[in-house]
């Protein structure tokens, strides 16, 4: 009872955290990352050939089960702290988290918004997963390694990532012009939504606030942590994300065109 007590920090944890970037923080993030590649190659190149509906089924299992994980770290954090509070801090507004809502629409949803939710999916997914886990100052500079909120955001970044390799390897990605612009709007309107709820809870969604150990500290201590510039900042770094993926991704197309 004791051990499970302290996997899920009930009381806080009393095993002291690893750290951020220790060898304990790699090696487990790697592993993840590795399994999540690998099924994203044999998933994609099983099904690259079959028909959308079968494509589609492993983007729907990974909706499920993220969509699952997340009501799950609601539960436990509510228990936790003995409070309904504690779902102001688990909102859907980080760039990782934003897969949340995403992801189910790229597997249920229909016609444009599905293919701009399959965009955004293989677009941020990936960055997701890396940024989720090798980046995760945050978490990994507070948490020991094996502990419920280490294990359970861990999952679900490399879940996103997985999707994200997934929908490219198995060719479901439509990366139509003309929906582009969803995308974009898609991405700013969540920025503004967790700007609003940064000031009003107060808490620190997608970062706008500061860096919190994560590598956007880069940018929070060259500006000096200004509340206008910072915010600005990191905002752009999604939007320049953004542009280059698309710029790479067409170019790259149009040699593979050139080549066929």
């Amino acid at each position: 009872m004791d051990a499970i007590k302290e996997f899920f920090g009930v009381g806080g944890y009393k095993r002291e955290p690893e750290g951020f970037l220790s060898w304990q923080h790699i090696l487990f993030v790697t592993v993840f990352i590795a399994v999540m590649v690998a099924l994203a190659v044999i998933l994609g190149r099983r099904n690259r050939n079959k028909d959308e509906k079968t494509k589609n089924k492993v983007i729907a299992w990974a909706a499920i089960i993220l969509l699952f994980l997340k009501v799950l770290e609601m539960v436990v954090c509510c228990l936790k702290d003995h409070s309904f509070r504690a779902l102001l801090y688990l909102l859907p507004l980080f760039l990782c988290s934003m897969q949340m809502i995403a992801l189910p629409l790229a597997a249920f949803s229909k016609g444009r918004l599905r293919e701009a939710a399959l965009d955004f999916v293989f677009i941020f997914g990936i960055l997701g997963a890396v940024m989720g886990t090798y980046g995760a100052g945050q978490n990994f500079s507070c948490y020991p390694i094996l502990s419920f909120d280490n294990v359970l955001s861990v999952i679900t970044h490399t879940l996103s990532g997985f999707a994200s390799l997934y929908i490219a390897i198995s060719g479901l990605t439509s990366m139509r012009v003309k929906n582009i612009w969803i995308t974009f709007t898609i991405l700013c309107v969540f920025c503004v939504l967790a700007y609003i709820a940064d000031i009003l809870i107060p808490y620190n969604y997608m970062f706008l606030m500061r860096g919190d150990g994560t590598p956007y500290d880069i940018f929070y201590n060259l500006v000096k942590g200004n509340r206008v510039l910072y915010p600005m900042c990191v905002v752009l770094l999604f939007l320049l994300y953004l542009s280059i993926f698309y710029l790479v991704y067409f170019l790259v197309r149009k040699h593979k065109a050139k080549q066929a």
